[in-house]
């Protein structure tokens, strides 16, 4: 039963669903979900340690030619 309850718990937390919502859902479904969700944040925190490593994909360096220009001034 304590699992069941911690499964409510994250689907609540993190995946931000309504205790109603995940009890209703049919057990595999729920099971999939809780799996699926926990996979994601995986997912999503490797991605932030790797971007914060410079070692993301889509890094980007700044240089002369890439940079944000200033706004001139509007007065």
């Amino acid at each position: 039963m304590q699992n069941i309850y911690e499964q409510f718990f994250f689907l609540k937390y993190s995946g931000g669903w309504s205790f109603s919502e995940a009890y209703n859902l049919p057990v595999g479904l729920r099971k999939w979900f809780v799996e699926r969700l926990l996979k994601q944040l995986e997912d999503e925190k490797e991605a932030i340690e790797n971007a914060s490593k410079g070692r993301g994909s889509n890094s980007q360096v700044l240089t002369p030619h890439n940079e944000p220009k200033r706004a001139e001034k509007l007065y």
